[in-house]
C-alpha cells in the first residue's frame, strides 16, 4: 500500500488517518488474520463520528464489510463489537439486518461471544434496566478458520469440587444430549486437569480509565482475541481503531498490526500509543 496523508509506520504497525474504505480498497487480498473492531454505533458519538441514523447503517455499514471479505484470509476471522439501539421504546432490529446482509455476501456468521460488563452501574428507564452486555459477533468466510483454543482456557473453577467428586455411570462415557442437540459429553475427561474451556460468555469490567476515547474498551476483550485466532508475526486490522486499544494489545503480543482511523484527535491519540509498544521509530 502507498503511504496516505497521515500515514504512519511504527516497527510492526501501519496506521492511518483516512476513511477505512479508501484504505481498504488499496489492500491486498487474503492478507489479513484477523479483523477486530467496534464501528460507530448508529446514532451514537455524533460529535465525533458524526452518527448513522439505525435506517441507513446496513447500507453504510455494507461496502466496509464486502472489502473486509476480501482483505480476509481464507483461514481468518472478523470480530465485530457491536450493539444495537433502543428507538421509540423498542429495539433497533439494525444489527440483526446487518447479520443477514453480510451472509448474503457470503459471510458465514460462525459465533456470537456476549461481553457481561460486571461493573457496569445500575440504571432503570420506564421500560427498560441498564445495559450490562454488548455483542462480539464472529464472522468467517469458510467452515475451517484458525482457532488457538487452548490459548484462553481458564481455570476448571468451583463447579469441579462438586461435580466430579462423585461421578455416575452416565458420567464415564459418552452420552448423547438428552435434549436432542446430539452432543455427546464425557465428564470423566475432566479428572486430573487444572483448566478447562471457556464459555462464550466473557466477563469483563469496562474501561474506566481516561483514555482520551469516548468508547475506548478494556485491553482484555481484543487480546482474548487475539490470543484465540491469530499466532505470532499474524496481522491484526481494525478499521476503526479509535485510541488503538487493540493494535496496542496485538503488538505486545508480536502481532503485525494495520490502524484506520478517521479523527485526526483520536489518530493522533493512537499513534502516540503505538509508540509506547513498539521499539521504532514513529515516522509522521
Amino acid at each position: 500500500m502507498s503511504g496516505q496523508p497521515g500515514y504512519v509506520i511504527a516497527g510492526d504497525a501501519q496506521l492511518y488517518l483516512d476513511d477505512c474504505l479508501h484504505i481498504l480498497r488499496s489492500m491486498d487480498d487474503d492478507s489479513v488474520d484477523l479483523v477486530f473492531t467496534s464501528p460507530p454505533y448508529a446514532d451514537q458519538r455524533k460529535s465525533t463520528y458524526g452518527g448513522i441514523h439505525p435506517d441507513e447503517y446496513v447500507e453504510w455499514f455494507l461496502p466496509i464489510t464486502e472489502q473486509l471479505f476480501r482483505v480476509l484470509k481464507p483461514t481468518g476471522t472478523f470480530c465485530l463489537n457491536i450493539k444495537e439501539k433502543v428507538v421509540n421504546g423498542e429495539r433497533s432490529t439494525y444489527v440483526l439486518e446487518l447479520i443477514l446482509e453480510m451472509r448474503r455476501q457470503g459471510w458465514r456468521w460462525t459465533e456470537e461471544f456476549i461481553w457481561h460488563k460486571k461493573n457496569c452501574y445500575p440504571g432503570k428507564w420506564p421500560n427498560r434496566f441498564r445495559d450490562a452486555w454488548e455483542r462480539i459477533l464472529q464472522f468467517n468466510k469458510q467452515k475451517k478458520f484458525k482457532m488457538n483454543q487452548e490459548e484462553v482456557m481458564v481455570p476448571m473453577g468451583d463447579w469441579a469440587k462438586s461435580r466430579l467428586r462423585k461421578l455416575s455411570d452416565n458420567d464415564r462415557r459418552r452420552m448423547d444430549s438428552s435434549v436432542g442437540s446430539g452432543f455427546g459429553k464425557n465428564i470423566a475427561n475432566w479428572l486430573e486437569r487444572d483448566k478447562a474451556y471457556p464459555t462464550n460468555v466473557l466477563h469483563l469490567a469496562t474501561e474506566c480509565a481516561n483514555k482520551g476515547h469516548s468508547a475506548a474498551f478494556p485491553r482484555d476483550l481484543p487480546d482474548w482475541f487475539v490470543r484465540l485466532f491469530t499466532d505470532e508475526g499474524d496481522l491484526v486490522l481494525d478499521p476503526f481503531a479509535g485510541s488503538g486499544t487493540t493494535l496496542e494489545v496485538a503488538l505486545s503480543r508480536n502481532r503485525r498490526v494495520i490502524g484506520i482511523e478517521i479523527n485526526e484527535d483520536y489518530f493522533h491519540l493512537m499513534a502516540q500509543n503505538v509508540r509506547s509498544v513498539t521499539a521504532e521509530t514513529v515516522l509522521l
